[in-house]
């Protein structure tokens, strides 16, 4: 009797033991999207706060003229340096309109845009001067950004006052050289001879808050985190569709980076809202430089192409990403995965949860080939290939041997999300040679005007799932083994 109760003893401390030490010790769920559990690195991501000196930095004190018309560029680097050079501090502005060509922000200087403040991007391309940069997937000679930071550490921007791109001559040069590009069959190239501003560019840096901005009318992307870590953009307001609808004025770019935090955000823009990337070709597989752990919450996605966009870019891989309480109201795409048949890549353990989607045109959009008049690259006759630009050669070059070129994408996991007014519900389409794998489903109810169809696609679970359709149509599977939609799924 002694010896069982000595046993039992025995195996209850064991047990408690066990339950304690689970507890110090919880199981690591970053790659556990198939069991719909929110990842544990969540809470790492974003820059750490640092020691900013208190002495203030006047731009009006270097001689720059708030009147609208006179360009400011060099006053306002003289005050960025002269912070810099005395080991950091606050540079602020007077109430004013300052125009501006590209400036660059440095380590330890926390560059304020104070209410009844606004920088007004100059409209000459000539006032941003051209640096080593990536755009749109590719490393090339570019116009630097408005406002840049560039290698550096521990630096914020912020401030309740307004940054305009003044994007318009930017936007019509576009759209004037894509009517010239088009009918040569140069479409493929047009985004990248059309050299046009960004209006925030991170890059290689650490540290980096952006915050509380209102911006509008970029010239091309918004805000771009390039190969860059522990960044946080957080209450900044997008509105880029102010007198006309800018081509590629993305929101927030995440290019190429780690550790970031987006948070707090309202984008209205004409292409996509929150986006992904991790280079293109041959160039982003040579720079193979991944995306890695970034958090996306409690934001607003107005119009724009991608509420949530991974893509186009994806050869360096995507992975460990988590959305979450995001409004799209008038969003083209919903959830917009693409890539092509040249890019390479993996797309992995993305996870999104409470989601609201209201007028978008279709809630889950994934295309492995997306675009083909922009994504495949060919010189047309009578063009000769030593004579091109560099950046032309660079998106000519193939990717060797071609499946190297082949996107993967899995382990997709979508949570708690409310789809009303969607035009389509869904749009996947994977490749004979690349099926898109484990996507799950739970608490996700639809309501659209037609169902949508899923091709090439496997290992699909689906939880607690509801499809509502004007037309009483039923999702078209094609070529896609494991994924089984019930009757029970639709709603007449």
């Amino acid at each position: 009797m002694k010896n069982r109760f000595l046993g039992m003893f025995i195996l209850c401390i064991l047990l408690i033991s066990c339950k304690e030490k689970s507890k110090e010790n919880p199981p690591n769920t970053a790659t556990s999207t198939s069991k719909n559990l929110p990842p544990d690195w969540i809470a790492k991501v974003g820059a750490k706060a640092f020691p900013i000196k208190e002495q203030t930095y006047w731009v009006n004190d270097y001689g720059v003229k708030n009147d609208s018309t006179s360009l400011n560029t060099e006053a306002i680097q003289k005050a960025i340096d002269d912070c810099a050079q005395k080991g950091g501090g606050r540079v602020s502005f007077q109430p004013g309109i300052y125009l501006s060509g590209s400036i660059f922000v440095k380590a330890g200087v926390h560059l304020e845009i104070p209410k009844g403040v606004e920088i007004r991007g100059s409209e000459n391309i000539n006032d941003y001067p051209e640096i080593d940069t990536r755009v749109a997937g590719i490393e090339m000679k570019w116009p630097a950004a408005l406002i840049n930071v560039r290698n550096q550490k521990n630096v914020k921007i912020d401030g309740e006052g307004l940054v305009n791109g003044q994007g318009k001559v930017f936007w019509d040069y576009y759209w004037n050289l894509r009517k010239e590009y088009e009918p040569k069959g140069l479409r493929w190239i047009v985004d990248y001879d059309a050299k046009r501003p960004r209006t925030f560019l991170i890059s290689n840096s650490e540290n980096v808050f952006l915050e509380q901005l209102n911006i509008q009318k970029a010239g091309f992307w918004t805000i771009q985190v390039l190969y860059s870590k522990y960044v946080t953009v957080d209450g900044v307001t997008i509105r880029n569709n102010i007198g006309g609808h800018g081509p590629s004025t993305d929101g927030v770019d995440i290019d190429s980076s780690k550790w970031i935090l987006v948070q707090n955000c309202d984008i209205d823009c004409n292409d996509d809202n929150f986006c992904l990337k991790a280079g293109r070709d041959w160039d982003g597989q040579r720079v193979n430089k991944s995306t890695e752990y970034v958090v996306i919450r409690d934001c607003i996605a107005r119009a724009g192409s991608g509420l949530f966009t991974i893509g186009s870019e994806t050869a360096g891989d995507i992975r460990h990403v988590y959305a979450s309480n995001i409004k799209g109201l008038g969003t083209k795409n919903g959830l917009n995965i693409k890539s092509a048949i040249t890019r390479g890549g993996t797309v992995e353990d993305v996870y999104l949860e409470n989601i609201e989607m209201d007028s978008v045109r279709t809630f889950i959009e994934v295309s492995m080939n997306w675009n083909p008049s922009y994504s495949y690259s060919k010189l047309p006759e009578g063009y000769d290939i030593d004579s091109v630009p560099k950046h032309w050669r660079t998106l000519l070059k193939e990717v060797k041997p071609k499946s190297k070129g082949i996107p993967t994408f899995k382990d997709i996991s979508l949570n708690n999300i409310e789809v009303r007014g969607a035009k389509r519900a869904i749009n996947v389409n994977g490749l004979e040679n690349s099926y898109i794998t484990n996507f799950h489903l739970k608490d996700v109810h639809i309501q659209a005007a037609t169902a949508g169809q899923i091709n090439y696609s496997k290992n699909w679970n689906l939880e607690n799932v509801s499809l509502q359709t004007d037309d009483n149509s039923k999702v078209k599977i094609e070529h896609s083994p494991g994924v089984q939609l019930p009757d029970s799924l639709y709603i007449q």
